[in-house]
């Protein structure tokens, strides 16, 4: 219970919102177009943008704008938005905690600790880069050793550069865009090495990235030791089985002084943990609806901190929907009908939403979004109502790296029997 003095300091915010990355801004943007005056976004960094700010390279915006863009060029279109509608933004701000009532306490240099209440939450914190403690990789622990996005941080923002010979592992977006970041400021790429037979990252990058530089991609690999002391002097690499355990005899050491891990991206849900909301274990999200709320009525989520995105375009439109639902509900225009459940199905890893309400007015159509858990050529996508399929889309190929939508109707989400719902891969 807070004491007479704090609730004093309780200041009321109709809409609140954690993190200014695309996700956060986008949300911000479309609550206030909705007619939301009262509205606050809390950052923990000391400018707008989030991961946007350092990703110097172009290849942004082709949904969202018709045009390539580099990061920093989309993260400012939205910067530009949110100070022409005078949103609130206070960078430097930490958020402490949440919980399931909507009460936010945050703290920062200039203002010290600070108490909210929302009427709306959304949640837009991102993600992080998993760490080689999350790896158990065997050997030395010594220095030289960095997350490919804390390289490209280095490199892009605060011109350093982390070493000349550098072996890559895993083949996630930002290790394949580092690989040619590296290359074109001189360093020599040995290799990227992959645990899985197929890349995580986007075919375009890994044409862009590694073939236009005969880097070589080592799939159906990983790094079996780290040799030096003070500093990395070099990593063995070996073939791993079905089961992804090192084959003995095809080993290969590559004499080097980087090792940058590109291993995965994990959604940033420490806060919303906090709130006792629902998690998936598939996306390490929130479960939400086709509203993007989560199962505590008024906590919204959207972004990479819901399910990490390929394309921060999507991220964008995502976000517009979250910060259009949340001014909604604080404008008590409240939604009515009953939910169903969507479910994964054979070959489909992390649906999202994971509920869908079939209202009792008009319905819109709903995008639903997963990754395929493996490579499929020809495939196609199947959902069905109970046992009963209602929409089938064949596709060219499927791939973990690229996530996969398909767009339900409005009438097909009218004719929804009140079952499960399943979306599955037909081979």
């Amino acid at each position: 219970m807070l004491s007479q003095e704090l609730r004093g300091q309780v200041q009321y915010v109709d809409v609140l919102i954690v993190g200014a990355g695309p996700a956060g801004m986008a949300a911000a943007i479309a609550a206030k177009e909705a007619g939301v005056e009262n509205l606050l976004v809390l950052e923990r960094e000391q400018n707008m943008g989030g991961i946007l700010r350092q990703c110097i390279h172009n290849g942004f915006g082709l949904h969202r704008f018709k045009e390539e863009l580099t990061g920093p060029e989309y993260a400012q279109r939205d910067i530009d938005r949110v100070r022409d509608l005078g949103i609130e933004v206070r960078c430097g701000t930490t958020v402490l905690s949440i919980d399931e009532n909507r009460f936010v306490t945050a703290i920062s240099k200039e203002k010290g600790v600070q108490l909210f209440e929302a009427g709306a939450l959304i949640l837009a914190m991102g993600c992080r880069e998993r760490p080689r403690g999350a790896l158990a990789t065997p050997g030395a622990r010594c220095s030289g050793i960095y997350s490919a996005g804390t390289a490209q941080k280095f490199v892009n923002l605060e011109g350093y550069m982390p070493g000349k010979r550098v072996v890559i592992l895993g083949s996630g977006d930002i290790g394949l865009i580092m690989a040619r970041r590296m290359t074109l400021q001189g360093a020599k790429v040995l290799a990227c090495v992959e645990l899985m037979p197929y890349s995580s990252g986007l075919n375009r990058n890994i044409v862009q990235c590694l073939h236009d530089y005969d880097i070589p991609l080592l799939l159906s690999h990983t790094v079996i030791d780290i040799e030096g002391k003070e500093r990395l002097s070099g990593v063995t690499v070996a073939q791993v089985d079905e089961r992804r355990n090192p084959i003995p005899g095809t080993e290969q050491h590559f004499d080097c002084d980087t090792l940058l891990l590109s291993v995965g991206l994990i959604p940033e849900n420490e806060l919303t943990l906090q709130a006792n909301v629902e998690m998936s274990p598939l996306t390490q999200g929130a479960v939400v609806d086709d509203s993007l709320q989560t199962d505590k009525e008024g906590i919204f989520a959207c972004g990479n901190v819901l399910h990490v995105h390929d394309l921060v375009d999507f991220v964008s439109a995502e976000s517009f929907k979250a910060g259009k639902a949340a001014a909604a509900y604080v404008q008590g225009k409240s939604r009515k009908g009953a939910y169903v459940r969507l479910k994964d199905g054979e070959g489909v890893r992390g649906v999202v939403p994971q509920r869908l309400l079939v209202p009792e007015g008009e319905a819109e159509s709903v995008q639903v979004m997963f990754r395929p858990a493996g490579v499929y050529e020809n495939a196609t996508v199947s959902i069905l109502d109970g046992d009963k399929e209602i929409l089938r889309q064949k596709k060219r190929i499927l791939t973990p790296g690229e996530m996969a939508e398909l767009m339900l109707k409005p009438e097909q989400i009218k004719a929804l029997s009140g079952g499960d719902v399943t979306v599955q891969i037909v081979r």
